[in-house]
């Protein structure tokens, strides 16, 4: 009964803490950024690759050129125009200290628009970053500010908006400010998981534990497990009434009865939505595609406004009793799922830890081999890390280097380290000039163009796996999809890009000698013909120079009729 007493004292300061969280924020001041229901394809904090979601994905019904308006009155303080992350977006600033951000664009406003084009072809660049003064650009509630589209880092049709403190610049969930969105659907658990905390989370990792559902309470068998310290993890979605996996919004773990630890997503800065990786189970996350949030805090994971503090979430077993644990996850509406379990030692079978050394959270380390040095900083890891970097012979016809072996990519790092590499012969000067690092770390690489310290290359990456030195002397490309000389009767002109290493970091597109304005989507170049090339305006002559990472540049010229 005291326990129960005790629970409810918890639930009851938890639910208040949560009311005040939303009280906080101005209710039903923006409104909706679409003029059709808000449905969401994802929410703020919601887990994506190396960073927490940061907005709302609202959907357009998978249709671009939806009108997008301001969501309350303000002024167009900020616009951006990028190849990945928010393509085109619009910044609004707004008098009681909040910004308004809406992402993906197709197009802005006519006014606004102009400007932009104005000085991209004043700046002879199509990637922009423009602020305005208030008096510029204001708008008021519902004025048509953008289409909508699928510009940047974007997947398919929708409308990222984000709600940020314009003084902090840090994203707020906009869910706590009011927005009428049906929900009375709770969150999803489809998985609990133990890890042996005497060690690294990362060795030997999770330890998987079924679930049974029976409403909206979850329970397990009782879980035994061979180590006298451990912490859990759960993975788990929520619904909300609208079929898409949406993120956890507020977690909580009991053990006896006793808050042990709890986090919920509020506020997060770019700055820090990096952390995420050591909020989840990365391993998990890159090798399996499963989401599985930490219900713990590990060593190197200081995201703010995040976790409870004080509280470790790390279990003690060595009294050898039975203990009743509980998961309580929340959605923003308050809707609750519970996961009730109990949890014993098992003192047959308790592992060893393993022998190699390993690097500590907050320790900085430089590691080497030979032919190989990698510098960390006391930041790298979220916890415990056991590096044994090795070489070997790389099977490509005249390496310039091994192939240094640094680690499994599925162990996060949270900033960049610093890796020089030794070639395996003398270079020339022209020879280093063209020589570039290339990380491999399974679902991908990364490709940097090497700098020299006398004979040694260095470069920076944030990521694990295995690297090794080229000489790339490829040529960077662009083909069409018409014929050289062909009549082109379509809206656009569209260039295909290509590398053989790396990518092209720049391009450069002259029309009879005049820059010519081409947006970038992941690797096209598109023209949308304007006035700058209207019907009927004959024969053109169009040159275009890209250069790649190794710094190597390529002029093709092309010609068409229009």
């Amino acid at each position: 009964m005291k326990i129960f007493s005790k629970l409810m004292l918890i639930v009851c300061f938890i639910n208040i803490i949560s009311v005040q969280a939303q009280n906080n924020y101005p209710q039903n001041y923006f409104r909706n950024p679409l003029n059709i229901p808000i449905q969401l394809a994802a929410n703020f904090g919601a887990v994506r690759g190396n960073h927490f979601h940061m907005g709302l994905d609202i959907r357009t019904n998978s249709q671009e050129n939806l009108p997008v308006v301001a969501a309350a009155d303000g002024y167009v303080s900020r616009i951006k125009v990028e190849r990945y992350g928010f393509g085109n977006a619009v910044y609004v600033t707004h008098a009681n200290g909040y910004t308004t951000v809406y992402a993906h664009l197709n197009s802005y406003f006519n006014a606004l628009d102009e400007y932009v084009k104005e000085r991209q072809y004043k700046d002879e660049k199509w990637e922009q970053d423009i602020t305005f003064q208030p008096g510029q650009f204001p708008v008021t509630k519902g004025q048509l500010i953008a289409l909508s589209g699928n510009t940047g880092g974007s997947a398919g049709p929708h409308l990222h908006f984000e709600i940020r403190d314009t003084n902090t610049e840090e994203c707020l969930n906009p869910l706590l400010f009011g927005f009428a969105i049906p929900d009375n659907v709770a969150p999803v658990i489809s998985g609990l998981y133990w890890y042996d905390r005497r060690f690294s989370t990362y060795e030997p990792g999770a330890n998987g534990i079924a679930v049974k559902k029976s409403g909206n309470t979850y329970t397990t068998d009782v879980i035994k497990v061979n180590s006298p310290m451990i912490s859990l993890g759960v993975k788990a979605f929520d619904k909300a009434n609208q079929g898409f996996n949406l993120g956890i919004y507020r977690a909580e773990l009991l053990m006896d009865g006793k808050l042990i630890y709890g986090f919920s997503i509020d506020k997060i800065s770019y700055d820090d939505t990096r952390y995420l990786n050591g909020c989840i189970d990365y391993t998990k996350f890159i090798r399996d595609k499963a989401s599985i949030q930490h219900l713990s805090a590990l060593p190197g994971m200081k995201l703010q406004n995040y976790s409870i503090p004080g509280l470790s979430g790390v279990i003690s077993l060595q009294d050898g009793d039975l203990h009743t644990i509980e998961v309580v996850l929340k959605d923003v509406r308050g809707n609750t799922s519970r996961l009730i379990t109990k949890v014993q030692l098992n003192t047959t079978g308790i592992p060893i830890a393993p022998s190699a050394k390993a690097i500590m959270s907050g320790e900085a380390k430089t590691i080497t081999t030979d032919h190989a040095e990698m510098n960390f900083s006391k930041n790298a890891f979220y916890d415990a890390v056991h590096l044994n970097p090795y070489e070997k012979t790389d099977a490509e016809v005249n390496p310039v280097s091994d192939i240094i072996v640094l680690h499994t990519p599925y162990v996060p790092v949270h900033d960049y380290y610093t890796l020089k590499i030794n070639p395996n012969r003398k270079l020339t000067k022209e020879e280093q000039g063209k020589v570039v690092m290339v990380l491999d770390y399974g679902s991908d690489k990364d490709v940097v163009k090497a700098k020299w310290n006398g004979d040694q290359a260095e470069g920076q990456f944030n990521r694990l796996g295995m690297v090794k030195l080229i000489v790339d002397d490829s040529l960077p490309s662009v083909y069409t999809d018409w014929k050289d000389g062909a009549m082109v009767n379509s809206s656009i002109l569209r260039l295909k890009g290509k590398t053989k290493v790396g990518d092209i970091v720049s391009f450069r597109a002259e029309l009879d000698g005049r820059w010519l304005r081409f947006a970038r989507s992941k690797d096209d170049f598109i023209y949308t013909f304007d006035e700058k090339c209207p019907k009927s305006s004959g024969a053109h002559t169009l040159k275009v120079t890209t250069v790649n990472t190794a710094g190597n540049i390529n002029i093709q010229t092309f010609t068409f009729q229009r």
